[in-house]
């Protein structure tokens, strides 16, 4: 049966007594909501586990009793590294505010050892249950099975929390982690058999050089390193006080970034050795049978995989849990020096940890003695496919048959949680940013909008749209060289979730299905595109100025290139004159459709003129930055879209009139604008493709709904054959057009820009006709309801017409797709 979490509690240790007084008088101060004069005050600790001191505080105030956990670093000479419980609270609290593991709230660290001794830090209780024995004695056999997915349910969400998103960017070396921790944990042991208490044994010493002889290939990379909880077992769970579910994670002490399938093995180790409270260690379930309704350790792992989108460990398991086995021996050697010194927290239950860890040795030493630990394939695979391929063939073969483009794991965690909050937040508020849109206040800024963008920041939605290529040039600029350079003030959190253009495809897509959506998320067009020159060619300086206000969405940008007088599409045609005047430059010209200079956020425009007419075609172009507010920057109108003037971000036709810019401020050097405008064309330009996919959908949504609640004729418009047939090929055409759009953005991170520019010009013309057709249909079927501004649709359709021209003329995509045609045809 579980324990209660407050039943694991008993009188505080004679040697971790604590002064009331001091901890009451802190508590009172640095914890919200802390009961001020409360007429008791008492505190009791917790026997399970063997690492921290960990206290329950129960605070009567008279009217109700509080309680809340404490958790402090031991007293005395500790080894080097342990027990830091600074390094704890950080990673609670950063998964506590921005991720959906479920950890216990933290609500201060206390660094001052003048308060209680040592370091510690106060958070939640959690009432519920912890499950001390992995058999789960007196469980019901089909809750057993439930408890265990919940477990590896849980794993997977610190698996897949992204660490550079929520401030643990830096929380640890991501490479060489297993290398890295035989060396840590061998050092460790040998200080703690040292002075010969208690004795070393010589097979752990042939353990560790088996070990690092057998280091997985992908662990000197750490591409797939994250988060590490590093005890992570099911005693160190609480889960709900009824439910199957897990509500709380413990004992975070041995966290760090690393190869994540060393705690998969942690986690697994019941499988080969049960620990428990006597004085010698059983084996596990593997040997010893599977308590009924507990999964096999197969399928155990299967459900891990799935949740997390890990590959098969069958190669490389045995080394993850020797390696197991050989930290939890260093651990207990360390933990049992403790307790022969006096200062273990676990008091007696420590006394045979120093047998535990030499039969943890004995266990190590048997397992990789094995030919097979695990079966080649996971159980989901059925039996039959494994033998249609092979067994030469490799598990990825057989799931790769799911489909070219399925999203991972993590990307539709990242796309049901931006679902929910489209459903929650923004379309609910479609029209109350439409009322203002549409009021003499227009070009003001909706309260609500800057309440979004936080709530999106928190929800781990922000900047999505930022290639990890791009971020990595950024970074590296801005934070210095080295592998783990230093970010300032969480900045290096602005650089998205690190996703590939095909990946933030589908994200894209759903923020499509609103005009208003993509600005919450700082993923607006036209500051991902500036936002994106400027990680590709933007130096230091112009990046810690324009660039980092842009990523916190503190400013709004514009793209002023298309000029009144002259056809825009063709760079070349641009007469705007840049022309340099010691370390200055002068800009005159005309721009319109400048889209967001009317926004009142908008700082910085990125213009685009010619700073030499006599140098070649190509060559002529320049780039720069300049401030907004810069005198002769003359803002002369907005434009109006089929009557939309899509305030408060708008389109403005501009004048410059000898502005003076400092030189600092040419993006790449001179010349360099048509190259940076060709290179602007990609990862940019495709979004607006994928946005369209999205506003098609909305439109086929609100198609059905109304076909479906609307009588024409005396029967539901849903129930007329010629609907019917219009709907269908409606799908049939956005289902061809979403592949297309995937297609070009997985090129785009494969090929790069330039190979990838033949799908792109496909996608630039197919997604917008398309788009088009389909909001078309949903207008006719609304009747004169869909050409007022009642629904959404007729902005949507407004949108994307102007997409055939914004995003450059069909026509020249259309003539990029024929010369890439004739080419291929002359080889």
């Amino acid at each position: 049966m579980a324990s209660r979490t407050d039943d694991l509690v008993s009188p505080v240790q004679p040697a971790h007594q604590l002064d009331l007084d001091a901890l009451l008088r802190y508590a009172s101060v640095n914890v919200p909501g802390f009961p001020g004069s409360p007429s008791k005050f008492t505190i009791s600790q917790f026997g399970h586990g063997q690492s921290n001191p960990t206290f329950l505080m129960e605070v009567d105030s008279g009217a109700a009793v509080k309680r809340y956990v404490l958790r402090k670093k031991p007293a005395g000479k500790l080894l080097e590294s342990a027990h830091a419980v600074d390094r704890e609270f950080q990673v609670l609290r950063a998964l506590g505010d921005h991720t959906v593991v479920p950890v216990p709230k933290v609500f201060c660290l206390c660094n001052d050892p003048n308060v209680i001794g040592t370091a510690f830090y106060i958070m939640e209780f959690l009432e519920g249950r912890i499950f001390i024995d992995s058999k789960l004695p007196g469980v019901p056999p089909e809750r057993r099975r439930a408890i265990y997915r919940a477990t590896a349910k849980t794993l997977a969400s610190i698996h897949s929390a992204n660490v550079d998103m929520i401030g643990l960017g830096k929380y640890g070396r991501r490479d060489n982690y297993c290398r890295r921790q035989i060396e840590r944990w061998a050092k460790q042991y040998t200080a703690s058999t040292a002075e010969g208490k208690p004795a070393s044994n010589p097979k752990m010493f042939r353990l560790i050089d088996w070990l690092r002889q057998n280091i997985p290939p992908e662990d000197s990379s750490g591409v797939a390193a994250g988060i590490v909880h590093g005890d992570f077992r099911i005693d160190n769970l609480v889960f709900h006080p009824i439910e199957d579910r897990v509500i709380g994670i413990l004992d975070w002490e041995l966290s760090t970034l690393g190869n994540q399938m060393s705690d998969v093995a942690y986690c697994c180790l019941p499988y080969t050795v049960v620990i428990g409270q006597n004085k010698h260690l059983d084996a596990g379930f593997e040997v010893t049978g599977i308590p009924e309704g507990i999964p096999s350790q197969a399928e155990f792992l299967d459900d891990y995989c799935s949740a997390s989108g890990k590959p098969w460990p069958a190669k490389v398991w045995k080394f993850y849990v020797a390696f197991a086995l050989f930290r939890g021996a260093s651990i207990y050697t360390g933990v049992y020096n403790r307790w022969l010194l006096g200062n273990a927290s676990g008091g007696e239950r420590a006394r045979y940890l120093g047998n535990h860890a030499n039969e943890l040795i004995n266990f190590a030493m048997d397992f990789i003695a094995q030919k097979s630990v695990l079966p080649e394939y996971p159980p989901s695979v059925a039996q039959a496919d494994a033998k249609r391929f092979g067994n030469g063939n490799k598990i990825q073969n057989i799931l790769d048959e799911r489909g070219r483009f399925v999203p991972s794991q993590r990307v539709l965690e990242l796309r049901n949680k931006l679902i929910k909050f489209m459903e929650d937040y923004i379309y609910p508020n479609e029209k109350e940013f439409e009322k203002l849109a549409q009021s003499d206040a227009r070009w003001t800024i909706h309260p609500e909008e800057e309440r979004l963008k936080e709530l999106a920041r928190k929800e781990g939605l922000w900047n999505l749209w930022i290639p990890f290529d791009s971020a990595a040039r950024a970074r590296k600029l801005i934070f210095g060289e080295g592998p783990n350079p230093i970010s300032d003030g969480g900045r290096d959190l602005l650089f998205g979730a690190g996703l590939s253009n095909l990946e933030y495809g589908y994200l894209c897509e759903i923020m499509g299905r609103s005009v208003w959506a993509p600005q919450i998320f700082n993923c607006s067009a036209p500051d991902t595109g500036n936002m994106e020159v400027l990680l590709r060619y933007g130096n230091k300086e112009q990046l810690e100025e324009w660039l980092m206000p842009l990523l916190e969405g503190k400013i709004r940008s514009a793209f002023a290139m298309t000029e009144p007088q002259v056809a825009s599409s063709d760079a070349t045609n641009i007469e705007c004159s840049i022309k340099g005047q010691g370390d200055s430059y002068i800009i005159n010209g005309n721009k319109w459709w400048t889209s967001g200079a009317m926004d009142p956020r908008c700082r910085v425009l990125i213009v685009m003129g010619k700073t030499d007419f006599s140098a070649a075609k190509h060559k002529q172009q320049s780039m720069i930055l300049v401030d907004i507010k810069t005198p002769g920057v003359h803002i002369k109108r907005p434009l109006l879209v089929f009557g939309f003037d899509d305030a408060p971000h708008g389109h403005a036709e501009i004048s410059f009139e000898n502005v003076c810019v400092p030189a600092k401020n040419i993006l790449l050097g001179e010349g360099r604008g048509f190259e940076i405008a060709q290179g602007r064309l990609g990862p940019g330009r495709l979004h607006h493709c994928m946005r369209l996919i999205g506003a098609a959908e909305r439109g086929m949504q609100l198609m059905a709904e109304r076909a479906l609640s609307r009588k024409a004729f005396g029967k539901f418009i849903a129930q007329h054959g010629s609907f019917l047939s219009e709907m269908a090929k409606c799908r049939i055409e956005l289902e061809r057009t979403r592949l297309l759009v995937l297609e070009a953005a997985d090129q785009l991170d494969r090929l790069g820009n330039k190979k990838a520019r033949g799908t792109i010009a496909m996608a630039k013309v197919a997604a917008p006709n398309m788009a088009l057709k389909v909001l078309d249909m949903a207008m006719q079927v609304h009747g004169a309801a869909g050409f007022s501004t009642d629904t959404v649709l007729s902005h949507l359709w407004a949108t994307a017409r102007t997409l055939r021209v914004a995003d450059g003329p069909d026509d020249v995509h259309l003539g990029t797709i024929a010369k890439l045609e004739l080419q291929r045809a002359k080889l």
